[in-house]
């Protein structure tokens, strides 16, 4: 009896079976057969052993936990030098970008063949307070409990700072063949866009991060019942401007009510700009994102966002988003949230001046001087004067959703999440992403997956016992390692 055995398939063949195909058959089909062959090509070359990756990732994971970087003050150089000496270690060359010695930025760099422009691979080590007696747990300990890794930083962002980490070890141990240079920033102070951080990396180290896309924060996505339901991109996000309204009035005694009292000015400015609804507008990302969401959605619920784009669906609409879905609400227009209110000293002094202050989050293309004119109409009192700030963060246009990047982010998504689905993001925080976008560089907010509930029940970013899905965790790693290797190894 004679064996025959199946010669290996070489990429030459793959590309004459997808011409073939492109010959006969216009469309998806030639769609899929191209991304099987891209990702054949560039994936399954490196078998890596994901059940060892997991312990390691664990491993730096919990060490970088439980360093304290909380900010302020900050302190993240142990952190910066922890990933520079695990790095070393592995014949990684890295340095540290210090403009004040306790908070350094670590940045290190893969080499590729230079036929293509770098890409950027960002985390940050700093980490906001925490009220320890609101945990539960020590929230620096790196506690595993019941599938989950607990502790400040678990989401934000220590998760992305480990992701970078391994992706790097990962491409160096596979000796991986690179198109591109794959470089790697852990950044100090991003909570308070600290000069000390991307900042001064920005304006003193450009060229050790200049890069054609960069991945960072600012995504994630949701399980639902355990399996993945869709995946979020970052690709644009809100302006935060702070503004303060001042009252004006005529200070007296408390026992003598006047009509002009500042704070009953404040207060009615307050309650006018709380049901000030401004116009709803939607662009390219807020589209496709609702687009593709109804796409996977119940009947009921695709039938409320295809509805956005229907004028006279939009009230009902946005009603209902008001109630139920608020930071559906926010994607959809300029967002205003008093956070702040300053009156008096004295129980029985009624006082001259109240200010209030206003959480302004901004979408990219508003005018900001025509959106003050038009809050000041709204409030209609000569006597509140409305004080501008300037922006948080850099105005930035959104990075783009036909790139090399975004499409090996779908395919990645479509690898280690199948059945889920992409949906690019409009942010309504702030990420350092704003600046390097200003400067031209199209960058993308990803991160790993979170049970729904979570997002009802407390434990996410800034919350009080802050926690990761240790499978999440593994799964973000893969994530980021296939789509990496889509736009920067070589065929």
């Amino acid at each position: 009896m004679r064996i025959y055995q199946r010669a290996p398939v070489r990429p030459q063949q793959l590309w004459h079976v997808v011409n073939r195909l492109r010959s006969r058959w216009a469309g998806p089909l030639y769609v899929v057969a191209l991304l099987f062959t891209s990702t054949t090509q560039a994936q399954e070359r490196y078998r890596v052993d994901w059940d060892q990756v997991a312990v390691e990732t664990l491993e730096h994971f919990q060490a970088l936990l439980r360093i304290d970087t909380t900010n302020p003050p900050g302190n993240e150089t142990p952190a910066a030098e922890y990933l520079q000496h695990v790095l070393e270690r592995e014949g990684i060359a890295a340095k540290l970008l210090a403009l004040e010695p306790h908070r350094a930025n670590l940045v290190a760099r893969m080499r590729g063949n230079g036929s293509k422009r770098p890409i950027l691979i960002m985390g940050h080590t700093d980490v906001v307070g925490v009220q320890r007696e609101k945990w539960t747990v020590d929230p620096f300990a790196a506690l595993r409990k019941h599938g989950y890794i607990y502790g400040r930083g678990t989401l934000d962002d220590k998760d992305n700072v480990t992701a970078g980490l391994m992706l790097m070890l990962l491409l160096k141990r596979h000796n991986v063949p690179l198109d591109r240079d794959v470089i790697f920033l852990a950044e100090a102070g991003e909570e308070s866009f600290a000069t000390a951080g991307l900042k001064h990396v920005i304006a003193q180290h450009w060229d050790e991060i200049d890069a054609e896309f960069v991945l960072a924060e600012g995504g994630g996505g949701v399980l639902r019942d355990g399996k993945a339901h869709h995946v979020r991109v970052a690709t644009v996000e809100k302006v935060g401007r702070g503004v303060r309204l001042v009252a004006h009035g005529t200070a007296g005694h408390g026992s003598v009510p006047r009509p002009d009292n500042a704070v009953v000015r404040l207060a009615n400015a307050i309650a006018k700009v709380a049901v000030w609804t401004p116009a709803l507008r939607l662009n390219d990302t807020t589209r496709t994102y609702f687009e593709r969401l109804a796409a996977i959605s119940t009947p009921e619920e695709a039938a409320r966002y295809r509805g956005l784009f229907d004028p006279e669906q939009q009230p009902e609409v946005e009603q209902y988003f008001a109630q139920h879905e608020l930071r559906h609400y926010s994607m959809l227009r300029t967002s205003i949230a008093p956070t702040l209110l300053k009156a008096g000293f004295r129980g029985n002094v009624i006082p001259s001046e109240a200010e209030a202050y206003l959480d302004i989050r901004a979408l990219p293309d508003e005018d900001m001087e025509q959106f003050i004119e038009r809050m000041r109409d709204v409030i209609g009192d000569p006597h509140i004067e409305i004080v501008t700030g300037r922006s948080w963060r850099e105005i930035a246009p959104a990075s783009r959703l036909d790139t090399e990047m975004f499409r090996a982010l779908e395919a990645a998504q479509a690898r280690v999440y199948p059945g889920a689905v992409t949906l690019p993001t409009l942010l309504t925080g702030a990420t350092d992403m704003a600046p390097l976008r200003a400067k031209g560089v199209q960058a993308y907010g990803i991160g790993p997956l979170a049970e729904e509930t979570e997002y009802h029940q407390g434990g996410g970013a800034h919350g009080d016992n802050e926690r990761i899905l240790e499978r999440a965790l593994h799964d973000f790693v893969r994530f980021q390692w296939y789509a990496v290797l889509e736009v920067a190894a070589s065929r």
